[in-house]
């Protein structure tokens, strides 16, 4: 099988090239380099010319609070360059695998958000991977909408690489405790999109790792699993100001891949270990 990956500088799309070549498929990795999502022509170029059997769509705009002052770009990247590769992979009649968020859903409650439940963003970088789904939605029968959240891995910046720099520096940090979630390893959800894709059981879905915390548990787990003595206070997302409003509830129900066969990923204690044991620090 020969799929096409964008992003693959990132973190998510690093990790996805290298379980393709690990299962033998052949991966064509791009970048804005090779290929500028936002410019239709260079997309229907390249895509035709790798002519994959599949396209994964990982590359995005990411960067919440900044999207808040950078709209345009955002959209651009987020919407309109998604709607290019949906409108190639139509043509060509290939699968496209999207990558979205849990930032489409508007955060409230304590319920796990479903996969078909409403979606009502609730700032920017939401509303932009929100529009990105509906271009794949309504160019595509054969799409893979998978939202994912608080994701880590070795290549690219991550909170966890961010709290053990701050922890060499500081004793004490605050970290907001009122926001949940599953922290998402990119290595373990690089298995599953590519399990995913070998198949035809196309629809949106959610994938995160196993558990659920607050981003003050989270840093309280970092800190414990690598030894080092830093104080994690808890505060309200009151008290840590930031340009884009965050969901509060980031529970993700995950029922519909087992209910398709799918292998869940390992619990985020599990992959953080993993994880910290592969970078250096």
């Amino acid at each position: 099988m020969r799929v096409l990956v964008t992003g693959v500088k990132g973190q998510l799309g690093y990790d996805v090239v290298n379980e393709l070549k690990k299962r033998n498929h052949e991966a064509v990795g791009v970048d804005i380099e090779e290929m500028d999502i936002t410019d239709e022509e260079s997309v229907n170029r390249v895509i035709r010319e790798a002519a994959p059997d599949a396209v994964i769509h990982c590359a995005a705009y990411t960067a919440v609070d900044a999207a808040e002052e950078n709209e345009e770009l955002c959209w651009n990247v987020n919407a309109r360059g998604t709607g290019n590769i949906a409108r190639v992979c139509r043509d060509l009649d290939i699968p496209m695998m999207y990558i979205s968020t849990d930032y489409v859903f508007n955060g409230q409650g304590t319920r796990p958000w479903e996969p078909d439940d409403n979606r009502e963003p609730l700032n920017i970088y939401g509303q932009t991977k929100y529009e990105g789904e509906l271009e794949v939605e309504g160019n595509l029968d054969k799409y893979f909408i998978v939202r994912i959240a608080w994701v880590f891995g070795v290549n690219g910046k991550n909170f966890i690489k961010t709290m053990l720099n701050l922890g060499k520096t500081r004793d004490k940090l605050n970290v907001v405790a009122d926001q949940v979630g599953s922290p998402t390893y990119t290595f373990d959800l690089a298995r599953l999109l590519v399990d995913m894709i070998e198949t035809e059981k196309y629809g949106r879905y959610h994938a995160t790792n196993e558990g659920l915390c607050s981003w003050y548990e989270f840093a309280c787990e970092i800190f414990r699993q690598a030894g080092m003595p830093v104080t994690v206070e808890p505060v309200t997302s009151d008290q840590f100001p930031v340009k884009a409003k965050r969901p509060m509830n980031s529970r993700m129900s995950k029922d519909k891949l087992k209910e398709n066969g799918f292998q869940p990923l390992p619990s985020w204690q599990d992959a953080l270990r993993r994880y910290q044991a592969e970078i250096e620090y």
